[in-house]
């Protein structure tokens, strides 16, 4: 499969690169960074501090398209919701692993799904796809008896909070008692605010140094508290998850999968 990889420059983007080049199923066709970046118009091997590879890294996203079967994005939710359609129109698979969305953006992207062969997880990880649904299997067991926490942890340059790894797990927390999550979300406490509210799902961003992803779900009840807990100590992880997923789309129909879709979840 012929795979391109949005914003190439990035940890994400060149563990990615390297991931591909290192399968045998899968071929670099294509690696794309933002108009005006020092990376755009170089030798993609110079750019990342080895020998050249004859492929320039580029900003010419229909030129990436045309020459693509699927297009990899950890990117900006801009960008995204835009490539998304473009991607669509084109007949090219879209991997979405950027988080930060709000409610427009995800109906865009549903949009495309329509016609378009999308896979978008807040967190490419089996464990992390795991921890969601056992967190919704075990809201469904508990009930509202038991109040629910969940704390993410992230290094200091991340710019969006909740995480979307704790986003999907309290949307799988929600599900579980067949309520949405946007009807009972508490996303953040200061001050005088009264006792807590009887099914609230809470949500806490801890920003620092450089976690790359922890997530606890944490079901406190009278007497008892419950903890499911997923601790990422290696990034790589994230980029073999989408990889997976670029490579499970070959063959999928048109509609907007998840990565519990993926891994037959």
């Amino acid at each position: 499969m012929r795979l391109a990889v949005m914003g190439a420059s990035g940890r994400m983007g060149q563990m990615l690169v390297q991931l591909i080049d290192a399968h045998e199923r899968a071929t670099l066709s294509a690696v794309v960074e933002r108009a005006g970046h020092g990376w755009v118009g170089q030798d993609l091997g110079a750019a990342m501090g080895g020998a050249t590879r004859g492929l320039d890294v580029t900003d010419d996203v229909a030129m990436a398209l045309g020459c693509s079967d699927v297009i990899i994005d950890f990117t900006t939710p801009a960008v995204t919701v835009a490539l998304a359609q473009a991607a669509a129109e084109a007949g090219v698979a879209h991997v979405i692993g950027t988080t930060g969305f709000v409610e427009a953006d995800l109906a865009a992207i549903a949009q495309a799904g329509r016609t378009g062969r999308i896979v978008r997880a807040g967190n490419m990880s089996l464990g992390v796809n795991l921890l969601v649904t056992l967190t919704r299997q075990v809201a469904q067991a508990l009930g509202a008896d038991y109040d629910i926490e969940i704390v993410e942890a992230h290094h200091r340059h991340k710019v969006d909070a909740p995480s979307g790894t704790a986003l999907m797990l309290g949307d799988a927390a929600a599900a579980g008692r067949g309520v949405q999550l946007v009807d009972v979300a508490d996303r953040g406490r200061d001050g005088i605010t009264g006792s807590r509210a009887p099914g609230d799902i809470g949500f806490h961003a801890i920003r620092g140094g450089d976690f790359i992803g922890e997530h606890d779900v944490i079901f406190a009840g009278e007497g008892e508290r419950i903890t499911l807990r997923h601790v990422a100590s290696d990034r790589a992880l994230f980029a073999r998850g989408a990889l997976k997923a670029a490579l499970w789309l070959e063959g999928q129909g048109p509609g907007e999968y998840s990565m519990l879709d993926v891994l037959g979840l």
